[in-house]
């Protein structure tokens, strides 16, 4: 019998650390929503979007426990430091590297790091999260499955631990509370040490010095209505390497037409592309025009671009 499908529970935006006795915390890790589903026979990997992404990491198909499951939790993969790495998480999407799926698991090896339990032999999503937590520790996880650590109270603790690492943040929930799979819930609460949004590439603006040939800059959009709104452009954070792929990916997606609504502050120069590619930049807050403020390009992601809204991702997403 197939295990039920379950999406995503999603956090809601909180603006600061917090210390409360009716909530626990978890860090917030750089990397890819997966939830995994084992049904006694065979083993499965979902997206956040709903995407089947079982043959992209072959190492967790060693994991078979006794019973049927249902996992949620995220793919992280670190670099060279042992920090948590998007850059080096890319190599196991498919979108950088190039490499089959067998060669990336030895040279680019992943974990995923579970914290939550959704089915175990029976639906758990009505359970306290205090239940599940419990079901989920005597459990058995093996390499390269490991379990999320929960800091009972002190948030504020381990806000200050995840500043000091450079790691993305911290979640909280609420005790006592339900998993709403696919609901963004004030439950969970998402504390941002790193800012992320996932943003649309609509145009690029051409390069000049030693950047000819190449770009300087990538317009930046998220989906309001059937335009996309300018949330600005991104022009750090590529190598030279990178430059070169993204510009002929670029030059393969031209457009005559902006998918931009009109914006005065929009600037000249854009040369438009059909807006596929959806990039993850990193930031340091939004401007009161809706603007990414010292925005860095971190990797490309495999999201649909039809998903990326300014409802979902822009600065009350």
């Amino acid at each position: 019998m197939k295990n039920p499908r379950f999406e995503p529970m999603l956090a809601t935006p909180w603006p600061a650390p917090f210390v409360d006795p009716g909530w626990l915390f978890e860090v917030k890790w750089d990397g890819v929503r997966a939830i995994l589903s084992w049904d006694g026979e065979h083993l499965g990997l979902q997206s956040r979007t709903g995407r089947d992404v079982t043959d992209t990491y072959p190492e967790l198909k060693g994991f078979s426990p006794a019973g049927a499951c249902v996992l949620d939790g995220e793919i992280v993969a670190v670099d060279n430091q042992g920090h948590p790495s998007f850059p080096a998480l890319q190599k196991r999407i498919g979108i950088a590297g190039g490499m089959r799926a067998g060669e990336a698991a030895r040279t680019n090896p992943i974990s995923y790091v579970v914290f939550d339990l959704l089915f175990d032999g029976e639906d758990l999503i009505d359970r306290p999260i205090e239940e599940r937590f419990e079901r989920l520790g005597a459990m058995e996880l093996p390499a390269p499955l490991v379990r999320s650590a929960v800091v009972e109270t002190e948030g504020d603790a381990l806000f200050a631990a995840v500043e000091e690492r450079g790691l993305e943040g911290v979640v909280a929930k609420r005790r006592g509370s339900l998993y709403r799979p696919g609901e963004r819930s004030p439950d969970w609460r998402k504390i941002p040490h790193v800012r992320i949004v996932r943003a649309v590439v609509g145009g690029f603006k051409p390069g000049g010095g030693g950047r000819t040939g190449t770009f300087g800059s990538l317009a930046l959009g998220l989906w309001e209505g059937t335009r996309l709104r300018w949330i600005g452009s991104v022009g750090t954070g590529f190598d030279d390497a990178a430059l070169q792929a993204i510009r002929a990916a670029l030059d393969e997606m031209t457009s005559g037409e902006s998918p931009f609504r009109g914006d005065p502050d929009l600037p000249a120069g854009i040369t438009w592309v059909v807006p596929h590619l959806v990039a993850r930049v990193e930031f340091k807050e939004w401007t009161n025009a809706g603007r990414l403020r010292a925005p860095s390009f971190k990797g490309f992601v495999a999201d649909p671009a039809e998903e990326q809204t300014w409802e979902a991702e822009g600065p009350g997403g």
